[in-house]
């Protein structure tokens, strides 16, 4: 049994939510190269060449990319062989998360109750904190900054069965046309099929840590994934609603087992600024 101490966790995630919001990953920066080379609309070309801008001043000035810096969202594997030690997993990331936003100097934008006064925490804690265990005695963590205008465009559905794989395209699809400039384009959409209600809109949250670019192993779904951002870009609707061929950079598809009267789609819709590193410890 290995113990880690919640310390060496807080401090972790304090790190990787700065990083997270001031240096986009390599995959991010591949794809803004990709969408320019192929970008007829010079309304187009000059919204991806400022987005090619921020992101190198955001890098090299350690200044936020988006003034949105996002609801933190931890998605952790937990060795089964791992013993935290000196409070809760909850705890240590709230911690970090406290840290992180507030000397990093990052926008607070979590309010504390829903209905009654949405009084700002102030700190952007709580985390939202998704927990797998696996074999073994490390503790892995992703940490997601996840924009609020374009986690409001994202959308779930119930289908029938008997939608099948149209009605499960149209959706998709759909989904991103009603986003719109509004989830502030070019966009990523994270697709969870199957499960329960609940399990889609994970699946769909977890689909887009993969490495934009990077095709799915299931050679289905990554046909499935291509047709739908053909028919996205078709959409004309561009780099940040000005039009074009770069509505959406990539979209990512996972998959699991549902009930024979199911057919639950869920769409995270998620914009420019997509945010996220992670840590073993």
């Amino acid at each position: 049994m290995r113990t880690i101490h919640v310390e060496e966790i807080s401090g972790a995630v304090a790190r990787l939510v700065v990083e997270a919001n001031t240096v986009l990953g390599e995959d991010m920066l591949r794809s803004f190269d990709r969408a320019l080379a192929r970008e007829s609309s010079p309304a187009g070309r000059s919204v991806l060449i400022m987005l090619q801008d921020n992101a190198r001043i955001s890098r090299e000035e350690g200044a936020a990319y988006c003034q949105d810096t996002g609801f933190a969202i931890a998605f952790v594997e937990l060795g089964s062989e791992v013993h935290i030690a000196g409070g809760t997993l909850q705890q240590a990331i709230d911690g970090g998360v406290r840290r992180g936003y507030t000397q990093g100097f990052l926008r607070a934008s979590i309010v504390q109750d829903p209905l009654y006064g949405r009084k700002n925490t102030g700190d952007n804690t709580p985390a939202v904190v998704h927990i797998e265990q696996v074999p073994g005695d490390h503790l892995r963590i992703t940490m997601m900054a996840k924009g609020g205008g374009c986690e409001n465009r994202s959308q779930f559905k119930m289908l029938k069965p008997s939608d099948g794989l149209p009605g499960v395209m149209d959706f998709i699809v759909g989904c991103i046309a009603n986003a719109g400039p509004d989830a502030c384009p070019p966009l990523i959409a994270g697709v969870g099929i199957g499960g329960t209600f609940e399990k889609a809109a994970l699946l769909s949250k977890q689909a887009l840590l993969r490495e934009l670019g990077s095709p799915n192993p299931d050679p289905k779904l990554d046909e499935l994934e291509k047709q739908a951002l053909e028919r996205a870009n078709k959409l004309g609707i561009g780099p940040q609603g000005y039009g074009g061929d770069t509505t959406a950079l990539a979209v990512h598809i996972q998959t699991y087992p549902c009930h024979i009267a199911s057919l639950p789609v869920a769409v995270t819709i998620e914009c420019h600024a997509h945010r996220h590193k992670h840590v073993e410890l």
